[in-house]
């Protein structure tokens, strides 16, 4: 199992050719799939034609020779224009393959009829079935092309979302409590021992719960009245590490308790803005959390303060919770849960946004 996670994290390295939905037309498998598919749309062509053995055997060769010319000829083209191909959006990509296909079609479709006719350009009835076999050709080819690159795209995406999720599990491993949080906590509680037990005590106590929930099912969600009060937890202690360097202005009313989301979805943005946003500055800041609802919609968005100094760094500490976060909202909620990032001002903001949805609103549906 690591081994595929090694493999699926240096699948994902930037700058790389295959960010296009588009395989790679030079390799030999790509061009022996497009090959397949050339020579059963041959059968399919040959089987609806009406005739003999014998006429069907000769109508299968040729229409074979043709539909493998045309096929090899756009797979070349897409060889060669990989590179370009590889710059642009998935859109853009496609709409730039699929009209080069036609066009190769087209030349190809153009040159064969040259070819292989005998009779006088000149001819009235010659012409039309130039025009008719020209718009049969360059048809066939829109529709099968069309479905051959639906199909690269639909398969581009299943392995993008299985890559997505193994190093979704991965992110969450490492991020949902840092090391150096564990290691700051267990110093504090240690400096609270002797003078001031019972905060030692209490602390102990958040942080056990901090590691039952990180230790929960990642796949079931909890309460946001829940999550909240963890992440309370984490303040106070994070609090007694930092003292009145650390100030938090809870804005959280209009939330309801009873919404559910996936476990350590907050905690980890609030560690963020601590380490990131609160810890680099000697006089520290505030952490302002603001909930709100709209309509069926909840909003959470959690400010702190940005260091002048590292913006860039701050920025590339941040990815790694965040993009653990935005992944999880994306797989429990789809297009509904989002996580978007602005700073500006001295204020580097997190807006967590997901669908308002309840225990016993699934409960109902699931009946």
């Amino acid at each position: 199992m690591p081994s595929r996670f090694h493999r699926v994290m240096k699948s994902r390295e930037p700058a790389d050719t295959n960010a296009v939905f588009l395989p790679d037309f030079c390799g030999i498998r790509t061009v022996f799939v497009v090959v397949l598919i050339a020579e059963m749309l041959a059968f399919v062509l040959t089987l609806a034609t009406p005739g003999d053995y014998a006429s069907r055997v000769e109508h299968l060769a040729r229409s074979s020779l043709f539909i493998q010319w045309v096929a090899l000829s756009c797979v070349a083209l897409l060889c060669v224009s990989r590179g370009v191909l590889s710059r642009l959006g998935d859109r853009l990509a496609a709409t730039v393959s699929y009209l080069s296909i036609l066009a190769m079609t087209f030349l190809i479709s153009e040159l064969a009829w040259w070819v292989m006719q005998q009779a006088p350009v000149g001819d009235t009835s010659l012409q039309q079935a130039h025009a008719g076999f020209l718009l049969r050709t360059v048809g066939t080819s829109a529709i099968v092309s069309a479905v051959t690159l639906r199909y690269f795209y639909v398969q581009y995406q299943w392995k993008k979302n299985i890559e997505s999720e193994a190093e979704a599990r991965i992110q969450a491993l490492q991020s949902r409590i840092r090391p150096h949080f564990l290691f700051n906590c267990m110093n504090t509680i240690a400096s609270l021992t002797r003078k001031e037990p019972a905060l030692a005590e209490q602390a102990l106590e958040d942080l056990a719960d901090l590691f039952r929930a990180s230790l929960s099912d990642a796949k079931k969600r909890v309460g946001l009245a829940e999550e909240l009060a963890l992440c309370r937890r984490y303040l106070h202690i994070e609090g007694l590490r930092l003292g009145d360097r650390l100030q938090a202005d809870w804005a959280i009313d209009e939330l309801p308790g009873d919404a559910l989301l996936p476990a350590l979805t907050i905690q980890p943005l609030l560690d963020n803005a601590i380490y990131h946003g609160i810890q680099p500055l000697p006089e520290g800041g505030m952490i302002r959390i603001v909930g709100k609802r709209d309509g069926a919609k909840l909003i959470i968005t959690i400010d702190n303060p940005l260091p002048e100094k590292t913006p860039n760094s701050q920025h590339a500490g941040n990815r790694l919770a965040q993009e653990n976060v935005r992944q999880r909202l994306e797989g429990f909620y789809g297009k509904q849960g989002t996580l978007t990032v602005d700073s500006g001002n001295g204020r580097y903001r997190v807006c967590v946004s997901f669908p308002y949805q309840r225990a016993q609103d699934e409960d109902s549906s699931r009946r």
